[in-house]
């Protein structure tokens, strides 16, 4: 039996970087966006424009999230489907900081997610926070519903594979917490429950996140729950030298069952 499958002591806790290593195996692959211009607005009226290289991206922001004329930075994209767009902007503009930009070029409606390491950890509260905001972009008069919060993962339950060394499961109990624990791999036999949120961001394609207590780690993911059963993601947290990194994932999603509460509803 391997390293990967062997059962771990409970309490030989992983550093992100451990169970992070490989877990982009079976990500979609990258999509180039050079020569690609776009400006969004959201909806506290932050706006954002950003040009397009073959591996950067050079953007200016104003508002809650703000960044010079002429900043450049790395970015990492995703066709999740042919007309919606996962990008993400692990900064080096600025410390401990990811942009995540999520964009229909049909519906014209965004998403942007702001994910950022406390500079101290504090008991009790997950060390990496977020940010979330709908948003349109200037592709053309957007349609559809807005982005927001949604409450129709509660009682599912689905198993996501990210390598042959990687698989998970996750339990989504309500608006605000999940549950995973890990099948295979360097956490085998560990799980916990920590905060999450869901947004719905069109039909079948859902914004996951979780922020960790027990590590300062946090996530990014879009779920494909249409025909495709993908998931794209990021991760951004303190390695095991207590440095930031930034890391890719994706992979399948098999969906095991879900449950309806009677009567009274999580919340």
């Amino acid at each position: 039996m391997t390293e990967t499958t062997t059962d771990p002591a409970l309490d030989e806790w992983r550093t992100y970087d451990e169970f992070a290593a490989g877990i982009d195996t079976y990500r979609l692959p990258n999509e180039d966006l050079s020569g690609t211009r776009i400006a969004l607005t959201l909806d506290d009226g932050t706006s954002l424009s950003l040009d397009f290289g073959a591996s950067e991206v050079t953007w200016s922001a104003t508002g809650t999230i703000e960044a010079a004329d002429g900043t450049i930075d790395p970015y990492d994209a995703v066709a999740v489907r042919p007309d919606v767009h996962y990008v993400n902007l692990p900064l080096t503009s600025r410390e401990r900081t990811a942009l995540t930009l999520i964009w229909s070029s049909r519906t014209h409606r965004a998403m942007a997610i702001v994910s950022h390491i406390a500079d101290e950890a504090v008991e009790g509260t997950p060390q990496v926070t977020q940010e979330f905001w709908a948003g349109v972009t200037d592709g053309g008069e957007p349609t559809g519903d807005v982005p927001g919060p949604s409450r129709d993962l509660i009682g599912k339950r689905n198993v996501y594979r990210y390598s042959p060394y990687h698989l998970y499961e996750h339990v989504y109990l309500s608006s605000q917490r999940y549950s995973w624990q890990c099948l295979e791999g360097v956490q085998r036999g560990h799980g916990d429950t920590d905060l999450s949120t869901v947004w719905r961001f069109e039909h079948g394609i859902y914004l996951f996140c979780f922020r960790e207590f027990r590590i300062a780690v946090a996530s990014v993911w879009l779920h494909d729950l249409g025909y495709q059963l993908r998931t794209t993601g990021i991760f951004l947290g303190l390695n095991g030298q207590g440095e930031s990194e930034h890391s890719r994932a994706g992979g399948h999603i098999y969906p095991l069952g879900s449950v309806e509460y009677p009567d009274a509803q999580p919340v």
